[in-house]
């Protein structure tokens, strides 16, 4: 595809812009598709599989989906909402298997528990209360709770050994939740995207200016990041899915929508195990409570993961301070991004969040001593010498104005949109990739009202069964839905079989038919 028109410009080579190019040459193959990555590689910020979680988030372990309230009630709405916006990603990826657009699915996702560990008399107590709740609704019927220190032994053996005294302690458990390679999916839908014509994959480039000219189109500056060479492009629509790139990009559209808008940057950092028998006797994702004052992304967890189709162990993240919006960024970009109509906004937050800024700081601060003795508290029998440091990916949490004009800082992820539909970003961080699907349905919703309202809405249900309907209200839709892709995806297996790397392809099919 050589032009300089184009019908869509999707900026950055992540899950989010992948997804949405993938849908729409699902849903039009006619469409002249550009996406432009300003790093030689795909998925190689947020997306790739040591940047991010890796974790499936449907709200089974994830804590912080589910607060408790001062009166002591426990809110599940939002852990509802994600667990039913992750369905409609497994939903996209089992089409995409059946399709042939994707690989095997062991070569992007595996079956791995989802547990939540909780130690000490409240917490106990906020855990049981947790598991009352989401029991009663279909979405979580499966979820199993126990206080017995044989069933937790065997949920979790590495977690529960060598674990002395009488403190009461406690997990939830879904046993088919998953851990995606978010940047082995991206990379095989990419190469599928390559395969066809009207999609172009330009890497090593970036944009560099964007302007609203006549007819509603956007006239994109791409710049070759080895020539320097610069090329004028033209499209009637433009996505701007750059991880924590979009933000500097949604603020030279000039978009009305755009005003108002900052960033909070948040590093990462994962404690990564090297001890190959350590690895093999652990199997789940096991998430605990945030320490007081640390940002939802900060939840630690001990993490069974299969990236680039080897196990590893990982815990954290550590959370940290940083002026950088990407792992691959400037050190400037905070304060590049402040504007006159964000100033405001990101002072207020500044200054109400001086216990989150001195928390990220002191995150930064640790030793490998300390960040080990945080270890142990989720794996008693944890050795220094078997764990090293590595860096996560970069988030940037989304700073907006409140009803009253003052700022607030949000921890999710916020699609904004030009009125008229030619442009959409999305900023924020969690749960994220885990629910692309969703979010980039929303873009289609948004950005291609007319394209809905036509033949679109029909294509779109062959590949989301669900779509246009609540898999929060209905049961028996939802269990229709979920065999389908638990057994599509091979996700049926972990209540079979635990495993903890990739079983032969054929050993897989027969755990999917005799789970079926």
């Amino acid at each position: 595809m050589a032009t300089n028109k184009v019908d869509a410009l999707l900026v950055g080579s992540g899950v989010m812009s992948t997804t949405l190019a993938t849908l729409l040459k699902k849903l039009d193959s006619s469409l002249n598709v550009l996406m432009v990555e300003r790093l030689d590689q795909i998925a190689a910020e947020s997306t790739d599989g040591w940047n991010n979680a890796g974790t499936g988030h449907a709200g089974y372990c994830e804590l912080n989906y589910t607060p408790q309230g001062a009166d002591g009630d426990v809110a599940i709405e939002r852990a509802l909402t994600i667990n039913a916006n992750y369905e409609i990603s497994q939903q996209l990826w089992s089409s995409l298997v059946d399709s042939g657009d994707l690989p095997s699915p062991d070569q992007f996702i595996n079956p791995t528990p989802h547990i939540s560990f909780v130690w000490g008399q409240d917490n106990v107590e906020f855990l049981r209360k947790r598991y009352e709740k989401l029991k009663d609704h279909h979405l979580f019927a499966d979820i199993e709770y126990s206080e017995d220190a044989d069933t937790l032994t065997e949920w979790m053996p590495l977690v529960m050994n060598n674990r002395t005294g009488d403190e009461p302690v406690a997990a939830t458990r879904v046993a088919y939740g998953a851990d995606v390679d978010f940047g082995s999916l991206t990379r095989n839908l990419v190469a599928s995207l390559e395969k066809q014509s009207g999609f172009e994959l330009r890497l090593g480039h970036e944009v560099s200016a964007l302007k609203k000219v006549d007819a509603g189109q956007w006239q994109v500056t791409v710049k070759n990041l080895s020539t320097g060479k610069k090329e004028t492009l033209n499209s009637d629509f433009v996505f701007l899915g750059a991880g924590g790139g979009a933000l500097p990009l949604l603020q030279k559209s000039d978009i009305p929508e755009s005003k108002g808008y900052g960033g909070f940057p948040v590093s990462g950092q994962w404690l990564v195990c090297q001890n190959e028998d350590v690895i093999k006797q652990h199997h789940a994702k096991v998430y605990g409570k945030a320490a007081i004052g640390a940002p939802p992304m900060s939840v630690p967890h001990l993490d069974t993961r299969i990236i680039n189709g080897k196990p590893a162990l990982l815990f954290g993240p550590y959370a940290g301070f940083t002026t950088q919006f990407l792992k691959a960024g400037s050190r400037l970009d905070l304060l590049k991004s402040v504007r006159s109509n964000n100033l405001k906004p990101m002072i207020d937050v500044g200054l109400n969040n001086m216990d989150l800024t001195r928390y990220l700081i002191s995150e930064v601060m640790q030793s490998h001593k300390d960040r080990v003795a945080t270890l142990k508290q989720y794996l008693p029998s944890a050795k220094a010498e078997d764990w090293t440091l590595a860096h996560a990916g970069q988030r940037v949490q989304i700073i907006k104005k409140d009803e009253n004009g003052r700022g607030k800082l949000e921890f999710g992820t916020e699609l904004v949109a030009a009125e008229d539909g030619s442009l959409a970003a999305l900023l924020g961080a969690s749960p994220g990739a885990s629910v692309a699907a969703k979010a980039m349905i929303e873009v289609l919703e948004r950005c291609f009202r007319m394209r809905m309202d036509g033949d679109w809405k029909a294509k779109l249900k062959t590949l989301v069964p669900s779509y246009g309907e609540s898999l929060v209200e209905d049961a028996t839709l939802l269990q229709t839905i979920r065999h389908r892709t638990l057994d599509t995806l091979g996700l049926q297996a972990s209540s079979a079989k635990q495993t903890t790397g990739n079983t032969d392809h054929q050993e897989r099919e027969e755990l999917r038919r005799s789970a079926g």
